[in-house]
């Protein structure tokens, strides 16, 4: 048996697994380790200037020559750090936290490059209107997925909604995929492939910080919660987490408003530029961003998946775990006698 879907041959990939662009952990290391093992590595690159990117870049190059993508979040303007990827070659592009109209220049500027673009959409509506756009992968997101979160449909009811609205155009399913069995899941949904984020973020390669990778294993599906709580950088941007002492204060104050919560101002920890971290603050805390704090009451962006993940495992070892147990799940979905 194969896992091999239309989607893996049109982005170059042997296994329809595609490591969500988590963050500051998107990094060369991890996008590369993933594109090595078959899947498709994904960095993130938004807001960055263009010295960064080519960096970022030439360092995933050094690592893999198979294909990786970058993600931009469109939540401010990114026409600059997508003009620097299209020049660097690359060719498989992501969009997160806007819906793009026909004409769009994130859109016209990728095709004409010769890229693939990739839009994340939270519903069949959003998923039409996109393909009317003209973007040429949809990838639907469940409100199970950890950090940020367009959407408000979970992942089961999404996904095969978003295939019926947009087939022939292939979909890929966000959200709540933790180990070979929700991949095998998604693709009988119709899904061409799964976006996997809390899995990859406790990969080896991953520059999660210490305390939040001990604190996401120890975890039950039930330790995260979706808020707008950590809202310092970006305003009334959806989210999950992993409940802390910092959501469990906001609750035990019956979830005050912006500007009347518990701690609000407080500095718990400092960038590695000196810059300090404001309590809210809603950047993900890896260990190439801080330089010191109490990370347990950071934004410890994790998805309900977390309950399924109880290692850290190198990202090669990851997909080919995701390989194999899809691959059992898909041949005997109803186990052996």
């Amino acid at each position: 048996m194969t896992l091999r879907t239309p989607l893996c041959h049109q982005l170059g990939i042997e296994y329809p697994i595609i490591q969500a662009p988590i963050g500051g952990a998107a990094v060369p290391e991890l996008a590369a380790a993933v594109s090595e093992a078959g899947g498709l590595g994904m960095l993130a690159m938004t807001g960055a200037e263009a010295e960064q990117i080519a960096q970022r870049l030439e360092a995933t190059r050094s690592l893999t020559a198979r294909p990786f993508g970058v993600n931009l979040i469109l939540q401010s303007e990114q026409r600059a750090q997508l003009e620097t990827c299209l020049e660097a070659g690359v060719k498989i592009v992501s969009y997160f936290w806007r819906l793009l109209e026909p004409g769009s220049p994130y859109l016209h500027e990728a095709h004409a490059a010769g890229a693939l673009v990739m839009l994340t959409i939270g519903s069949a509506l959003e998923a039409r209107r996109a393909v009317d756009a003209g973007v040429d992968i949809i990838v639907a997101q469940g409100i199970e997925a950890g950090g940020h979160v367009w959407g408000t449909v979970s992942t089961l009811p999404l996904v095969p909604a978003v295939v019926d609205a947009v087939s022939p155009i292939p979909v890929v399913a966000a959200g709540g995929i933790g180990d070979g069995r929700g991949l095998a899941a998604v693709l009988a949904l119709g899904a061409q492939a799964g976006w996997l984020g809390t899995r990859f973020l406790l990969a080896d390669e991953s520059p999660v910080h210490p305390t939040h990778a001990t604190l996401a294993l120890e975890a039950a599906e039930t330790d995260t919660a979706y808020s707008k709580l950590y809202d310092v950088g970006w305003p009334d941007s959806p989210h999950r987490t992993l409940i802390n002492s910092t959501y469990r204060a906001w609750i035990e104050a019956y979830s005050p408003a912006t500007g009347q919560r518990p701690g609000e101002g407080e500095t718990v920890g400092h960038l590695r530029d000196g810059r300090p971290i404001p309590r809210y603050f809603m950047g993900l805390p890896t260990t190439t961003r801080i330089a010191d704090g109490d990370v347990e009451v950071m934004a410890l962006h994790t998805g309900q998946s977390v309950g399924l993940i109880h290692e850290r495992l190198p990202a090669g070892q990851i997909v080919a775990n995701l390989v194999a147990e899809a691959e059992a799940a898909l041949r005997a979905p109803f186990g052996t006698p």
